[in-house]
């Protein structure tokens, strides 16, 4: 298994149509949180606040995942991320069934808020 020293080289190793998807992900990601710092935690492109996870991300097999490291988020965003939600704190999606940008940025709204209120 490859271990990427950086988002770019994570990136540029997937197929371009995996590739596409996931670099609007950042886009999005990188849009509703602009102060957070990327880097590659446990071999995914992660976005970094304060020292913490904010969130991360990664291309699979037959689909991506967005990891929100947090439970708040399922709480917070309830009925809207539960068809993607599979699993304990992962979201799964599709390039057919995507997250849309706004429940993107909804995600990290929260996830930076929960960071705030723990001083991060």
């Amino acid at each position: 298994m490859v271990k990427h020293v950086s988002v770019e080289a994570y990136l540029a190793a997937l197929p371009d149509d995996r590739r596409r998807v996931l670099e609007a992900l950042r886009a999005t990601i990188r849009a509703a949180a602009p102060g957070a710092t990327e880097q590659i935690s446990y071999d995914m492109p992660a976005f970094m606040t304060g020292g913490r996870i904010l969130v991360s991300y990664a291309a699979f097999k037959s689909h991506y995942s967005l990891f929100p490291a947090s439970g708040a988020v399922l709480e917070a965003l309830g009925d809207e991320i539960a068809p993607f939600h599979t699993g304990k704190g992962t979201i799964r999606f599709t390039a057919e069934r995507p997250l849309s940008d706004e429940l993107v940025t909804r995600l990290v709204r929260v996830r930076l808020a929960e960071d705030a209120t723990r001083g991060g």
